[in-house]
């Protein structure tokens, strides 16, 4: 037996317009609670993130976790909330963070942090700056082009400001993969 079709049009409307209604809905919720969408808008995160990139973010990661050093995070950027920043985290709370010519130390180690991702060797001295408890320092890739800690008002990002740990490039195509 056929399924007879109605001839109401307001019916055969809305049959045919809820699909695309609960899509926008799927969409809106995955986009609010567990991915952020982000693109790269400077050069700071060269050559990890490239200006133009576009990636997604897990606003789940530190739900039952801490964040770790040298995570790529998506926060709000501590001087203009209304501004979302990508970065990588380098001092965690309660640590010291100090960059003695280009180099940086956490808690006066004699060995530096393990630096061999950025594009090049970074320049001048800074801190030291102690990371307050809820909150971390962070910095740049490209260090020498980077508007990180370093520079800001308010120096540190609270947990509760970062919106999610950076995972999967989609754009460029020719660079779709994880992030590390």
């Amino acid at each position: 037996m056929m399924e007879e079709k109605t001839s109401n049009p307001i019916i055969r409307l809305i049959e045919n317009i809820w699909p695309y209604v609960v899509a926008v809905g799927v969409a809106f919720f995955i986009n609010s609670f567990i991915l952020v969408n982000a693109t790269v808008p400077s050069g700071s995160m060269q050559n990890t993130l490239m200006p133009g990139d576009r990636f997604f973010g897990n606003r789940l990661a530190y739900i039952t976790s801490d964040p770790e050093r040298f995570d790529i995070i998506v926060f709000h950027y501590p001087d203009d909330e209304s501004v979302l920043y990508v970065k990588r985290i380098i001092g965690l709370p309660g640590e010291t963070v100090e960059i003695k010519n280009g180099k940086v130390y956490i808690d006066g180690a004699e060995t530096p942090l393990d630096d061999s991702f950025i594009p090049e060797p970074m320049k001048g001295s800074f801190g030291p700056y102690t990371v307050p408890e809820g909150s971390y320092f962070m910095l740049g890739d490209n260090r020498n082009n980077s508007w990180d800690s370093r520079k800001w008002t308010n120096t540190f990002v609270k947990k509760e400001k970062i919106v999610g740990k950076a995972m999967f490039r989609y754009w460029p195509l020719t660079s779709i993969g994880g992030l590390h």
